[in-house]
């Protein structure tokens, strides 16, 4: 599990395309030196395993799926990502609760400076399907960013970046109509499923249609 507090921005150095899989190698100060191989790691909000440990650098496998269901469609040698480490047991939770499992991917839309502040604003599209479990001031992930929803407008949301996020994040740079990667609230999903049960018909099987059943 991770909490979405990005720890480090790492730099995609190599990329290795074998059998339908491709080994992605990411350059990083710190991270490699607090994995082992097998570890998780989140690269931009999506759960990978360290496969090879070097000493500023780390490899990870991503599969055909990954791939084409993530941000990864866009990634190219010298892009950068986030990293963040798995929650320890005895720390501090300082997001909220990020899987690693993305849900879609949205659309860039831009990062702009609000005017008389050094905040940001961050335009972004997501996923129709998606809309649903995205609220106003409402937790979501974007590359594996814990954010704060702002504003929503349909399948335009709009989230304000303080300019440590932006700095210490890879949101400077993107491009506009870049995918992202896009993890909502796994609470708003459980919710959904919670009511959906209890709102399902009750049902009207008898005795006897047990009995014919062989109960």
């Amino acid at each position: 599990m991770f909490t979405g507090i990005i720890e480090e921005v790492g730099r995609i150095t190599s990329i290795v395309k074998e059998r339908g899989t491709q080994r992605i190698t990411i350059e990083a100060q710190n991270t490699p030196q607090q994995l082992k191989v097998g570890d998780s790691v989140a690269v931009s909000g999506v759960c990978l395993t360290a496969v090879r440990i070097g000493e500023k650098s780390f490899g990870a496998d991503l599969a055909e799926e990954t791939v084409n269901l993530t941000s990864f469609s866009r990634i190219a040698q010298g892009a950068l990502v986030n990293l963040e480490l798995p929650m320890k047991a005895d720390g501090r939770f300082g997001g909220h609760v990020v899987q690693g499992h993305v849900d879609g991917t949205g659309k860039f839309v831009g990062l702009e400076p609000i005017p008389g502040a050094e905040d940001f604003w961050l335009y972004l599209e997501i996923p129709g399907e998606l809309a649903k479990y995205v609220v106003y001031k409402g937790s979501i992930s974007i590359e594996g960013i814990s954010l704060t929803v702002a504003k929503v407008e349909g399948v335009r949301v709009v989230i304000a970046i303080i300019p440590h996020t932006a700095q210490a994040t890879n949101l400077i740079s993107l491009k506009r109509g870049d995918p992202i990667n896009i993890e909502t609230d796994i609470i708003a999903k459980y919710v959904e499923k919670m009511i959906g049960e209890r709102s399902a018909p009750t049902s009207t099987m008898k005795v006897e249609d047990l009995v014919s059943q062989g109960f």
